[in-house]
């Protein structure tokens, strides 16, 4: 099985590194051909448009196939909020509510949570896998090495491996 199964993921929610880094890429229409729809509550959508320094902006509006979704359970926010960011909880509270194939994250404490609460986290990396294993793109090492060395992504050696296995 590849990086998120043999499945074909219906609905998925996404934090901000993944689209962030897929935007930096050129690569964000992979998630459509991936998945179709793909959901992303307020916060990352104001987290993708107030970008860091050096950072392009990220307009969801480009891409019709996100659509912006505000969790219901603000209570559930706020338990999450009490060790994860903003943008992670409130993805992490829409993901169950939607009862998610997947959640889109790359930062350890959220996918921790995530694997915690019973959901299946995907790094950006497993994107990029799948994108290869289905002939959407040509190679990943290039692209996780762009994203280390224009956006400071860290990958352990480790995933590194891995990902050059795969």
């Amino acid at each position: 099985p590849g990086p998120v199964g043999d499945v074909t993921l219906a609905v998925v929610v996404s934090d901000t590194s993944p689209i962030r880094a897929l935007a930096h890429l050129g690569l964000v229409e992979l998630l459509r051909d991936l998945f179709g729809d793909v959901l992303v509550p307020p916060a990352v959508e104001t987290e993708l448009r107030a970008s860091p320094a050096g950072l392009p902006v990220v307009d969801l509006g480009q891409f019709p196939f996100i659509r912006v979704q505000a969790p219901l359970d603000q209570a559930q926010v706020q338990q999450f909020l009490q060790s994860l960011d903003r943008g992670e909880s409130e993805a992490l509270a829409l993901a169950l509510e939607v009862q998610a194939d997947a959640i889109l994250m790359d930062e350890a404490a959220g996918r921790a949570m995530a694997k915690q609460i019973g959901l299946q986290p995907v790094r950006v990396l497993g994107l990029l896998l799948r994108g290869k294993q289905r002939g959407l793109i040509v190679s990943v090492v290039p692209l996780v090495d762009r994203l280390e060395a224009e956006l400071g992504f860290f990958l352990s050696a480790a995933v590194r491996a891995e990902a050059r296995r795969l």
